[in-house]
């Protein structure tokens, strides 16, 4: 039977609201389909504007990255959110067959834990008792405190590769625009690279926001890197077709 808190206990959280950041896993998906969104699409248009190609190509080809690093970029998350699953799944079985097995073995693991919190052993002992008699509760306690394991949520793997993919079209549009309405490639670079920058610097304003890293260098730092690799895959396309 479940432990129930006391009355006043439950008085003070009904009347206690603690604001925590619980969207941790959307943002971090949001960032790096936005980031590598940003960044690859613009790299490849500024490239292959100082190889001299004209909107329509650097267009085409754009899009064409869009779509394949979406996929790529969403299976990546897909697979990396599975497997976390299965490995969450494969370490449940073997807590089970362990505080079946092993009982005892389990417990002390539990007391172990316990101490390294200061608690004492007069103090632990009917936190371990109380655990044994409820078989789910020890394991649950086993798995987030011995293992540091949390149970993902099994729609985690869809949702983190469509976050993915969808952030990554979404970033990787804007260094495209200009191409669309610009014929001459060279003057829509131009745009373009004026449009990723302050795209990179807005993303990386709020990214450093969400995260907890000071917004503003953040924000330089994204735009930073998004400028090196745009001037390094510009630079690499003029020295070969100069």
């Amino acid at each position: 039977m479940a432990a129930t808190l006391e009355p006043e206990k439950k008085s003070l959280l009904r009347h206690h609201s603690e604001k925590h950041f619980t969207a941790g896993e959307i943002v971090r998906d949001i960032i790096i389909g936005v980031s590598d969104g940003l960044t690859v699409p613009f790299a490849l248009a500024a490239g292959l504007s100082g190889a001299n190609a004209t909107s329509s190509i650097v267009l085409t080809a754009g899009i064409a990255e869009v779509a394949a690093g979406a996929i790529s970029m969403g299976l990546g998350g897909y697979l990396a959110a599975k497997s976390e699953s299965d490995h969450y799944a494969r370490e449940l079985k073997r807590e089970q067959e362990e505080i079946i097995a092993v009982p005892d073995t389990e417990a002390a693991e539990v007391a172990e834990i316990m101490a390294q919190y200061g608690i004492e052993a007069h103090e632990y002992a009917p936190v371990v008792s109380a655990l044994r008699k409820n078989p789910q509760a020890w394991l649950d306690f086993m798995m987030k405190f011995e293992l540091g394991l949390e149970k993902p949520d099994p729609r985690r793997a869809l949702h983190s590769a469509m976050t993915i993919a969808i952030a990554y079209i979404l970033g990787g549009v804007v260094p495209l625009l200009p191409y669309m309405f610009i014929p001459e490639a060279a003057e829509a670079v131009v745009f373009s690279v004026l449009v990723t920058l302050v795209a990179l610097l807005i993303f990386g304003y709020a990214k450093g926001h969400f995260t907890g890293n000071k917004p503003f260098r953040s924000a330089l730092e994204t735009a930073l890197i998004g400028a090196i690799a745009s001037a390094a895959a510009f630079g690499l396309a003029k020295a070969f077709h100069p």
